[in-house]
């Protein structure tokens, strides 16, 4: 299964949170159990790249995933690149939900 598609359209030295709410049907009717699961995130400059962004990644269950990014990050994001979320089961059967473009639009204040 290729995983969704949804962009992360930055402003450089900005907060940003996301909540992503998974399930297994389009429906909206079978929750995705995160139980003892393992969510990670990250940016990088391209796939297998060196310039790499953890995202902090928290999971509420039975099937929410909070991601944030917080104005530290940046030091090393580049300003365009890939990102995806990947989630280790406790079973350590691997899935990607998630992936897409990173864009980051440099900041006038503070930009020092």
């Amino acid at each position: 299964m290729n995983p969704g598609k949804f962009d992360l359209n930055l402003y450089r030295g900005d907060s940003y949170a996301w909540r992503f709410t998974l399930w297994k049907d389009s429906a909206k009717t079978q929750e995705v159990d995160l139980t003892g699961s393992i969510v990670s995130a990250q940016i990088r400059d391209k796939p297998s790249g060196t310039k790499i962004v953890q995202l902090t990644c928290d999971v509420t269950t039975p099937n929410i995933v909070d991601m944030q990014m917080t104005p530290s990050m940046y030091d090393l994001c580049p300003p365009k690149g890939v990102w995806d979320l990947e989630i280790t089961f406790a079973d350590d059967q691997v899935q990607t939900p998630l992936a897409g473009q990173v864009i980051v639009t440099a900041d006038v204040t503070n930009s020092g």
